[in-house]
């Protein structure tokens, strides 16, 4: 399937009148429907009115009891993954306010219990300090003062018994000068704090050894029903079951090489001192 991000927002349309279209040609009723894929009439309603993106496992049962196969078949699947896909880019979020962007992320955290970040290339808002924070959106026109206070409150979440979180950044991550030295200090004494948060793990991986992986994207994982993956010009949004389980797995392999605890506060604390000396 050819990725175009501006049929991403029409997938879901084409996809409700695809489903609601095979049904009738199958000669059947959205009770009989839902009472053969042990779902309500109600979700197959949302689903052929557009209102509800049908995960792939749906699709696959509803087409297995209207028993359609070959490529129509095809097509409603890949319609499907689709509509499972959203595509967010960053003039979009800024023009309607990057202050509504934190909000959307607040409830997405807020309804998830499992959390996986891969950094690649720089620190998260969670673990960021206000200075690091205000730096990381520098290049954003007007009042940024709603979106830092809105990052720093996002970070009360961290201290949620009832969620845990995995963060996994390269070294250069955590090492890239956002700031001037002393701030950079700051900033990771602030992240050797924060690993000792109890359902906190705070691991790096450490441009030593051998790695044979290749990551090409920050990421985060929630639960096991959503993934986003940032680009330098947006960010896609994932909700297909073996994306989710993709990432997941890239997640454990890369999580092999990192260091967490002990380690990883000696490793900080190290480049700590070395952004002190340089203000020296």
């Amino acid at each position: 399937m050819t990725f175009e991000p501006e049929r991403l927002g029409q997938s879901r349309s084409d996809l409700a009148e695809a489903m609601r279209t095979l049904r009738k040609r199958a000669g059947r009723t959205q009770t009989w429907l839902a009472r053969h894929c042990n779902m309500s009439q109600t979700k197959i309603s949302n689903i052929e009115s557009g209102k509800l993106a049908p995960a792939i496992v749906d699709v696959e049962l509803i087409l297995d009891a209207l028993e359609a196969g070959g490529p129509i078949a095809d097509e409603v699947l890949s319609l499907a993954r689709s509509a499972n896909t959203e595509w967010q880019d960053h003039w979009s979020s800024r023009r309607r306010g990057l202050d509504k962007k934190q909000n959307e992320l607040a409830r997405l955290e807020a309804a998830s219990t499992e959390f996986r970040f891969f950094l690649l290339s720089m620190i998260t808002g969670l673990l960021a300090t206000p200075e690091y924070v205000r730096a990381s959106i520098a290049d954003v026109s007007g009042d940024q003062s709603k979106v830092v206070a809105k990052k720093l409150e996002r970070q009360s979440i961290l201290h949620d018994s009832s969620k845990t979180f995995t963060f996994l950044l390269t070294e250069q991550a955590a090492r890239w000068p956002l700031l001037p030295p002393g701030g950079m200090a700051m900033q990771l004494d602030w992240l050797a704090s924060i690993s000792r948060i109890p359902n906190v793990r705070l691991g790096v991986i450490p441009l030593s050894g051998h790695i044979p992986e290749r990551p090409l994207n920050t990421f985060t994982v929630y639960d096991r029903r959503l993934a986003t993956v940032e680009t330098g010009t947006g960010a896609l949004i994932l909700r297909d079951h073996r994306d989710v389980a993709a990432y997941r797995d890239d997640f454990e392999r890369y999580e092999a090489h990192a260091v967490f605890g002990d380690d990883f506060r000696r490793l900080v604390g190290e480049w700590s001192e070395t952004f002190t000396r340089q203000r020296q």
